[in-house]
């Protein structure tokens, strides 16, 4: 809205506010009417006027109060409504006007590349202004195919000692958290009872074997008796079984003496692997069972360590014929964030049948864990690297695209627009995606930006010069605090297809001079205005109009 338009429709709001407020907010004053019959002073109060004149000279008959009548109120009030329609009916028709102005402006400002419309702004965004974007060229890599999946840490072996034996552990040979070896004695049970039943197998052992002796002897000589035909046959075979028994129970002795000393040997509990012992599970002076459940100890083997993962069956396949072809799978133990690798490692082998349930198929993958960075029962992810396609043109992920007919770019042609170009997809990693058709190496595609263009259409660099046609008459400050003082300028350089120049801004008016405060010649007199008060605040508002018209310039200047 222009600054003649404002200023006309802030007078008229003003002197319609003054109005209304004379009428409702000071009823009891009148400015010239008649009085009613009812509102007829008194002649008591007409002869008894005040004895003496007022502070500021007057006559206190001067300002007798009049009151309106119910007519003049209701007169004044449909006046009162019918000038607020009025400045409604004004300031939409200056709103209108202002508008069309406007938008005639930005219509010239986007065909000749000026400033026309919004005070000079319209023309930089009302033209075919280039959008800035990322650009990235095709280039050719080495893409890996990678099977990624979340996997549990599995020791190799986790072993429960339990003795063999019952008896007092007299001796706890370990450490918590001990890395011991296979065969290391753990503790000791008291071996005193199982070397008195070895001496007793070997004594029973000893006596057998002498009565064998003894037996076979007899049989020597029954065989040189039965020759000279001097005994019954009979007698000889006797003593022949009776040697056979004999040396029966010197076998069974010899499992005794075997069984003690097996026995022996068990008081001494010994790891049956190598690897890490846990915590403390009975001490020195407990009486502990053969076999019992909780055990000794418990042997956890952590060097090395397997990683137990589930695939989807979809990539069982691609394993499969990898395995088939005797190549080795590398392996990958990455933390929970796969930013840290704790551990590489080799593909071990797949479960032989598929999980129902979830359509996926378990494998294992071993790693040695020199640094000890896998735990048992520790989630991780793993990274099995199938196979790797070589020489392949390869995107930023961001430059690919879905449309209605699948993937495509934005292929930046040399002068500066952009084309769709339809796209086949391959292999796609975290910050490469594999391009099998479509696209060349060096082509350039866009990386950021490509939601907001259109085929055909102009982009531009991060490194580009701004091109001087698109300019505008001026920037977003320039239309914000100069908007009046352009805008005309603004619609003329429109048509030229050159930027406006900045108008001057108009010189302050000079202010006028103040009313005098004191109300004017004839005021005083009866029924010539019994507003003087009302008189004095127009003088007032006067005065600030003044101002406000030696200030307009500068508020339109500053985009008021």
């Amino acid at each position: 809205m222009s600054v003649p338009h404002r200023t006309a429709l802030q007078d008229c709001s003003l002197d319609i506010k003054m109005h209304l407020i004379a009428v409702t907010a000071l009823p009891d004053y009148d400015s010239g009417m008649m009085m009613s019959q009812d509102d007829t002073p008194s002649p008591a109060d007409v002869a008894a006027p005040h004895s003496g004149p007022l502070t500021d000279g007057r006559h206190p008959v001067d300002e007798a109060p009049h009151r309106f009548s119910g007519r003049a109120r209701t007169l004044s009030w449909i006046g009162g409504l019918i000038g607020l329609a009025l400045l409604v009916g004004l300031a939409l028709f200056l709103s209108h006007q202002s508008s069309s102005q406007g938008q005639g402006g930005r219509q010239r400002g986007g065909a000749g590349g000026g400033g026309g419309g919004r005070g000079g702004f319209g023309g930089g965004r009302g033209g075919n202004q280039p959008t800035t974007v990322g650009t990235a060229k095709a280039a050719t890599a080495d893409l890996p195919i990678q099977v990624e999946a979340l996997g549990t840490v599995t020791p190799a072996a986790t072993v429960t000692v339990r003795p063999q034996v019952s008896g007092t552990i007299t001796q706890v040979l370990y450490r918590e958290g001990q890395m011991v070896r296979r065969g290391e004695t753990l503790a000791i049970i008291d071996p005193r009872p199982y070397r008195a039943q070895l001496l007793q197998a070997q004594g029973a052992l000893i006596r057998d074997k002498a009565q064998l002796e003894n037996a076979r002897v007899q049989l020597k000589r029954y065989d040189i008796l039965i020759q000279q035909d001097s005994i019954a046959r009979q007698d000889r075979d006797t003593q022949a079984a009776l040697v056979h028994q004999l040396e029966g129970t010197i076998a069974v002795d010899q499992g005794q003496v075997q069984q003690a000393e097996i026995n022996l040997g068990y008081t001494r509990v010994v790891s049956p692997v190598a690897g890490r012992v846990g915590l403390k599970v009975v001490d020195i002076g407990n009486y502990i069972a053969a076999g019992d459940a909780n055990g000794l100890v418990v042997v956890t083997t952590l060097q090395p360590i397997d990683v137990e993962y589930a695939v989807p069956q979809q990539q069982a396949p691609a394993i499969q014929q990898r395995v088939a072809q005797g190549a080795e799978i590398p392996a990958l133990a990455l933390d929970s964030t796969r930013t840290q690798t704790l551990d590489t490692g080799r593909f071990s082998t797949l479960d032989n049948r598929i999980d129902t349930t979830t359509g996926t198929i378990k494998g294992k993958a071993r790693f040695e864990n020199a640094k000890f960075q896998l735990y048992p029962s520790q989630f991780v992810n793993v990274r099995l690297t199938v196979d790797t396609v070589h020489n392949a043109v390869t995107v930023p992920p961001s430059a690919v695209r879905s449309g209605p007919d699948g993937a495509f770019v934005w292929l930046l042609k040399p002068d500066r627009t952009v084309t769709q170009r339809n796209v086949t997809t391959g292999v796609i990693t975290a910050d490469k995606t594999q391009i099998v058709s479509g696209l060349a190496v060096g082509d350039t595609v866009i990386t950021d930006g490509g939601d907001r263009l259109t085929e055909g259409g102009r982009v531009a660099l991060p490194g580009d010069k701004p091109v001087q046609g698109w300019q505008g008459g001026g920037g977003r400050g320039g239309g914000r605090h100069h908007r009046h003082a352009q805008g005309d300028a603004g619609q003329a350089g429109a048509g030229q297809g050159t930027p406006p120049a900045a108008a001057p801004a108009p010189a302050p008016a000079a202010p006028q001079a103040a009313a005098p405060a004191t109300v004017p010649a004839g005021a005083d007199q009866p029924g010539a205005g019994q507003h003087g008060w009302w008189r004095r605040h127009r003088q007032e508002q006067g005065q600030g109009n003044s101002s406000q018209g030696s200030g307009g310039g500068q508020r339109g200047g500053n985009g008021g």
